[in-house]
């Protein structure tokens, strides 16, 4: 973990400001704040980020189309801290980009447990690799193009997010192998949940990928759910 690494820190809320400068300061991270999400967008493109941390309820662009600004230039982690604790919120906010989400009141020690994660890139898949030796896979008449990120059944495209094509190729990649959702989670968004909350956002995406993938999203015979572990796909 860069012992110097620059935050961008994006938060309107005064004391939260002066806890966090303090103590990420402390540890030895360079941190420049901003409050507003016009400024802190300025600050995002005149200088070099490691990691940007933000509150979604933003005034000037609100968090979330801040994120997804940042995404479509940037890999960089992103971690939002936020009032809003509703299950959809978090969904949102991993779904355009972001890397974790922790909700308001919040540990500073897991905040900062969450920096390090996110700056060490320890997160890795594993190692026993299967898709890396194909181009194109098909099930039936389920057809993806690796190289492209193209899914389509028969002749009709079907249109993934990012999110849920990561998602996807994470599973068909470890096809044959049970995944747990706290492995989904570190391989696919890129954090390890601290709560069982957390994991609740894997289910809700591979609902939405049978609704998209499966003939019958209500009998799946691709994405395979494995009681008490989490998730398969199919051999192939």
């Amino acid at each position: 973990m860069p012992s110097n690494a620059r935050i961008l820190l994006i938060e309107p809320e005064l004391e939260i400001q002066n806890l966090l400068v303090k103590r990420l300061t402390k540890l030895g991270f360079i941190v420049v704040l901003a409050s507003d999400g016009n400024i802190a967008l300025d600050y995002f493109n005149q200088q070099p980020f490691d990691l940007v941390i933000l509150e979604t309820m933003l005034p000037g662009i609100d968090g979330y189309s801040l994120c997804r600004k940042i995404r479509e230039r940037s890999e960089l982690p992103i971690i939002i801290l936020s009032g809003a604790s509703d299950i959809s919120d978090r969904v949102l906010g991993l779904d355009i980009g972001a890397n974790d989400y922790l909700t308001k009141p919040f540990s500073p020690n897991e905040l900062e447990a969450r920096i390090r994660a996110q700056l060490r890139h320890i997160i890795s898949r594993p190692k026993n690799s299967k898709i890396k030796n194909f181009e194109n896979i098909r099930f039936g008449d389920l057809h993806i193009d690796l190289k492209t990120k193209f899914v389509a059944r028969g002749i009709s495209p079907i249109k993934l997010t990012d999110i849920e094509y990561n998602l996807l190729e994470f599973l068909i990649d470890q096809a044959g192998n049970p995944m747990s959702r706290k492995i989904i989670l570190a391989n696919v968004w890129g954090f390890t949940p601290e709560r069982a909350i957390d994991t609740r956002i894997v289910d809700v995406h591979i609902s939405r990928l049978r609704s998209k993938l499966e003939k019958n999203p209500k009998d799946p015979d691709l994405i395979i759910t494995i009681r008490g572990v989490g998730y398969m796909f199919q051999p192939y």
